[in-house]
């Protein structure tokens, strides 16, 4: 079976470019500030389960 579309590839990037990621829209957390949070968000939450084994 054949067909007249060539197969799909991934695009190619030239060796001089290097791929950075898109700003975020105006109002919108940066990467850096989500990664902040959640971890600040995974801190609290261990804290409120360790609270919770010991009864405070």
């Amino acid at each position: 079976m054949t067909t007249s579309e060539p197969p799909c590839r991934p695009p190619v990037i030239a060796d001089d470019h290097t791929l950075t990621p898109p700003e975020p829209l105006p109002g919108a957390p940066s990467r850096a500030l989500r990664m902040r949070a959640a971890d600040g968000w995974e801190r609290f939450m261990r804290r409120v389960e360790a609270q919770r084994d010991t009864g405070t």
